[in-house]
């Protein structure tokens, strides 16, 4: 992937330049969190839980994984997990852009550093260690790194396109858990649709009629799982978004993740907060065919 601009590091300051072309976070946080009074005062108090429990857990994968220490050593995954919360994210942003000129793939990136990250905070959730808005201004810094080491973060066009339609599989009774999926995806940036289609006819005229970049499913139990590929498979054909990514869920696929590759689907998560950054990373792949495709045009 040829390299974009984040910002020229100064090293008299410390930081990068005031050229720098990322944009805010908030592409990647709602409004009202940012706008929160505590905000420096939680993202202190993430930096300590990410020094005590992200970071090892990380230097172990780390130490499994022979094609990151080839490429991140042991020293700069203390600073890789420090960056994603220090008060210059454009430190962080210029640190990852580095990795990928040394040859970080992006799935690497994803799947042995970020995605960790993410789900230990879904986890950390879970066990009530952490709320909701400390999980929310996480998962934005990890979106928006994830961005930048795509280059999507500096087209505004492609930022204001983060829409994400959101359903069951019609006759699915899986509910909870995806209003918890959209809550988080509100949270961290995207403009979310929430549907209960009663039929799969219902849900691809929704996509025939309105562009979305992702369409997330959430199916219960196997015995959807052959609707659920008939459905995606009906999506991608009707969609106009001829690009259009699509994430599943559900407690079926949080017990055998590979069965969301075999219903046809580009991703899935085992939590809420990992779907966000899953989400991401699908839009991030498919960014560049919304402008290329004529069918996907952004307009």
């Amino acid at each position: 992937m040829g390299g974009c601009t984040v910002g020229r590091t100064d090293p008299e300051r410390g930081g990068t330049s005031e050229d720098a072309t990322c944009p805010l976070d908030a592409h990647f946080m709602a409004p009202e969190v940012l706008a929160r009074s505590d905000v420096a005062a939680r993202q202190g108090r993430l930096a300590n839980v990410v020094s005590h429990q992200i970071v090892p857990r990380l230097r172990n994968l780390h130490r499994s994984a022979p094609e990151i220490a080839d490429i991140i050593r042991p020293e700069e995954i203390d600073q890789f997990a420090h960056l994603v919360l220090s008060p210059d994210i454009r430190t962080a942003e210029a640190f990852v852009t580095l990795l990928r000129e040394r040859g970080l793939s992006m799935e690497l990136l994803f799947e042995e550093l970020l995605a960790p990250a993410a789900r230990h905070l879904g986890e950390m959730w879970d066990n009530d260690e952490c709320d909701f808005v400390d999980v929310t201004l996480g998962l934005g810094r990890l979106q928006r790194l994830l961005a930048t080491f795509n280059c999507t973060h500096q087209d505004p066009v492609l930022m204001d396109r983060r829409t994400i339609l959101m359903s069951p599989m019609p006759g699915d009774q899986h509910s909870f858990g995806l209003a918890m999926v959209e809550k988080f995806l509100r949270a961290g940036g995207w403009r979310v649709r929430a549907e209960r289609v009663a039929s799969i006819s219902e849900l691809t005229q929704l996509v025939r009629n309105e562009w979305f970049a992702i369409v997330g499913i959430a199916a219960g139990d196997n015995q959807h799982l052959d609707d659920l590929a008939a459905a995606i498979a009906k999506v991608r054909q009707h969609s106009c978004n001829a690009s259009v990514g699509v994430i599943v869920g559900g407690p079926v696929f949080v017990a055998d993740p590979a069965k969301a590759a075999q219903v046809g689907a580009d991703g899935t998560a085992i939590n809420a907060p990992l779907a966000v950054l899953a989400a991401q990373r699908i839009f991030d792949q498919r960014a560049p065919r919304f402008t290329t495709d004529g069918t996907s045009r952004l307009t």
